[in-house]
């Protein structure tokens, strides 16, 4: 029962995602994508499940996001679009080994979710200034780019925070009410 009720989160977060592509003016970097690298890797037992499913989710979104919504933007079918983005991601997922594997408090949560969007903040905006050719080369360059890349930061904080407590709680309050539905 917590494996499928874990991945119908996972999937309802997922089409979440895609979802708020549709919306006339999409709000950037507002998205589940890191509660649900978060909340796979606190719930998912198995760790091979803990890493595979929110990188497979980030993926096959990626996928229908860059070939069928942004597909203007691309020439041909974009398999892939950056390696730092997923490097990121990774960190995320590291988080919330680190964090939230064990206790999965209201305090670790929002801790966690600050760190993975201030980690792949740090990480994705690198990635940029090292392979976009828009900065310079240099420290200066950097320090650039991730000034560049503050407006993105609030919106990824707010989202990881909005979708990390609907996430963790949602799914706190709907396996307690399993609970008591099954022992009356």
């Amino acid at each position: 029962m917590k494996i499928r009720l874990l991945f119908a989160f996972v999937l309802v977060a997922a089409l979440i995602r895609l979802g708020l592509h549709l919306l006339p003016a999409p709000p950037y970097n507002f998205s589940p994508i890191s509660a649900i690298g978060l909340f796979g890797a606190a719930y998912f037992g198995r760790r091979w499940m803990a890493i595979l499913i929110p990188f497979l989710v980030l993926f096959l979104t990626d996928l229908i996001l860059n070939n069928v919504l942004y597909a203007q933007y691309y020439t041909g079918f974009a398999w892939f679009t950056s390696v730092w983005s997923y490097v990121g991601f990774g960190l995320v997922l590291l988080t919330g080994f680190v964090i939230l594997r064990r206790i999965q408090t209201p305090f670790r949560v929002f801790g966690a979710s600050v760190s993975a969007s201030l980690l792949f903040f740090l990480v994705s905006n690198f990635g940029v200034w090292m392979g976009s050719g828009m900065y310079p080369a240099d420290f200066s360059g950097l320090i650039t780019c991730y000034a560049a890349g503050i407006p993105f930061l609030g919106n990824t904080l707010m989202g990881d925070l909005f979708f990390c407590t609907v996430l963790f709680g949602s799914y706190a309050w709907v396996s307690r009410a399993i609970s008591a539905t099954q022992t009356a």
